[in-house]
C-alpha cells in the first residue's frame, strides 16, 4: 500500500534532520507527486520548496533552483505571502550558490519586502543578512553596511551582539 503524502513528508523531514539530504529530496519529491494527484497545489509547492532546501544542502544548487522556480507564483496566487517570501528566499539561496549574485540579491530583497508585509522580522532579518553578505563578498561595502543595518533593525528581538553591531554600523555611517 503506497504511503500518504503527509507520511512521505514526515519521512522526508526526518531524513533531512538526519542529514540524509538526497533521501529527503527523494521523499519530498514523492510527496509532491502524491499531493499533485490529489490536486493540492499549495502542498505541491511546499514540497518543491522542501526539495529545494534538501538539494541545496546536498550540494546540488542547480537542481535546488529548478525545484523552487515558480513556487512563489503559486503562493502569490493563493495570497500566502509568508510562503511566497520563503520560496523567493530559497530561490535566492540557490542562485547565490550558483554565483548568480545579482539575481540572488534581487530575490532576497523581494523576499525581505514580503516578510515585512506579514510582520516576520526575524525571517526578514535573515534574508537581509544574506543579501548583505553577498554584497560584501562582491565588494559592495557601502550597500552591504546599509543592508546589515536594515537587517538588524528588522529583527524583532536583537541580541546583545546585534545591538552592539548596529551601534558601530551607525557610527561608521555617520563618519
Amino acid at each position: 500500500m503506497p504511503l500518504e503524502p503527509a507520511q512521505l513528508e514526515v519521512q522526508g523531514k526526518r531524513a533531512f534532520q538526519n542529514k540524509k539530504f538526497n533521501e529527503a529530496a527523494d521523499l519530498f519529491r514523492q510527496a509532491a507527486e502524491a499531493y499533485n494527484l490529489d490536486s493540492a497545489g499549495l502542498m505541491v509547492a511546499e514540497m518543491k520548496n522542501n526539495i529545494s532546501v534538501a538539494l541545496l544542502q546536498a550540494g546540488k544548487p542547480q537542481e535546488s533552483l529548478d525545484a523552487a522556480v515558480g513556487t512563489d507564483g503559486i503562493f502569490e496566487g493563493a495570497r500566502d505571502i509568508k510562503r511566497q517570501a520563503m520560496a523567493l528566499g530559497n530561490q535566492a539561496a540557490a542562485l547565490a550558490a550558483l554565483r548568480r549574485y545579482d539575481e540572488a540579491i534581487e530575490k532576497y530583497e523581494l523576499s525581505a519586502e514580503l516578510f515585512k508585509q506579514v510582520d516576520e522580522g526575524d525571517l526578514r532579518s535573515m534574508v537581509m543578512k544574506s543579501a548583505a553578505a553577498i554584497k560584501l563578498r562582491t565588494g559592495r561595502i557601502t550597500e552591504s553596511a546599509y543592508k546589515m543595518m536594515g537587517s538588524l533593525d528588522a529583527k524583532q528581538t536583537p541580541g546583545f551582539f546585534e545591538r552592539i553591531l548596529n551601534f558601530f554600523l551607525r557610527l561608521i555611517n555617520r563618519g
